[in-house]
């Protein structure tokens, strides 16, 4: 358990991306795996497309784009 008279981590919500959060931490995932980073910021996927899941690859930036209409773009 960490010392209580350390301040709280602080975590960045943002838009279409991951969460930041400063660092170190520790991912328990669905089956009770222990993930540890040691950085002083982690990007946590949210988007579950990341090739290192829980870690962000930045996978949530490459999405399929549909053309529609007969202009070609």
């Amino acid at each position: 358990m960490p010392n209580m008279s350390e301040r709280p981590r602080r975590i960045r919500v943002q838009r279409d991306g991951p969460l930041l959060v400063e660092g170190p931490v520790e991912v328990v995932g669905e089956d009770g795996e222990v993930i540890v980073s040691k950085r002083f910021l982690v990007a946590v996927c949210t988007c579950r497309r990341s090739r290192i899941f829980p870690w962000c690859d930045t996978s949530h930036r490459h999405r399929d784009r549909r053309h529609g209409g007969g202009d070609g773009v």
